[in-house]
């Protein structure tokens, strides 16, 4: 069977995740996406059969063929990865969360392409990804520009602000990882005080995830913990 070691590998995320918030004193759900990029289809039925309802994908076209080969599968698609404002015409209908809408002009385009798309559906979520450790190859805004990235968001009638997301440096130092991810919890909180509603806090994944929990995370974007490494 594709995939065997997935609902081992699950199970023991879980675990951990209750042992980390357990040590920690942190309380709360936390959300698993099962990041499928670069995997096969079989990666999609194979988190289904596991229990997994929220899969992510990186890119919205190699989203769309997995979407279309499992479109009996009551599953929850998330676009985790960077997303350019002319695909943004392909999100509604086949996505329920964006967490990468790293500026004004991004969640103008979606709200747009939500509008346009005329459907009688709720608004769609979508997060502000903040470049946090303010690395120059990464996506995301700077932190200090997250707040009107947000209110951007907030005021589309389309578009529901659902959180922040984060992607920390590839490091092994934990410290480095917490003090990240820590940076996005304080900035959702500064939004907060602001007025705006943003529960959500996605960063952590397979490298770093029990940093991310330990400092609050309610969703965690995991790969390879799961599915192993991708194909070469």
């Amino acid at each position: 069977m594709a995939f065997a070691d997935l609902p081992g590998n699950l199970m023991r995320v879980v675990e951990e995740i209750d042992r980390v918030q357990s040590r920690e004193g942190v309380s709360g759900g936390v959300r698993i996406v099962a990041v499928t990029k670069g995997h096969p289809v079989a990666a999609v039925t194979a988190a289904h059969s596991a229990g997994v309802a929220d899969v992510g994908e990186n890119r919205v076209q190699e989203a769309l063929g997995k979407q279309d080969a499992t479109r009996g599968l009551q599953l929850r698609w998330h676009l985790v990865g960077h997303l350019q404002t002319n695909k943004a015409k392909y999100v509604p209908g086949r996505f329920a969360v964006v967490h990468s809408v790293d500026s004004v002009r991004v969640a103008d385009a979606l709200a747009r392409a939500v509008e346009r798309a005329e459907r009688s559906e709720a608004p769609m979520e979508a997060m502000v990804q903040v470049n946090v450790a303010q690395e120059p190859q990464k996506s995301g805004c700077q932190p200090e520009e997250a707040l009107e990235v947000a209110a951007r968001i907030a005021e589309q009638p389309a578009l529901q602000l659902a959180g922040l997301m984060t992607i920390a440096p590839f490091t092994d130092d934990e410290k480095t990882q917490r003090r990240v991810f820590a940076a996005l919890r304080q900035l959702r909180e500064e939004l907060q005080h602001s007025g705006l509603a943003a529960p959500e806090l996605s960063m952590g994944m397979s490298t770093d995830y029990r940093a991310a929990v330990a400092e609050g995370a309610t969703i965690l974007r995991l790969g390879t913990v799961l599915f192993g490494e991708r194909p070469t």
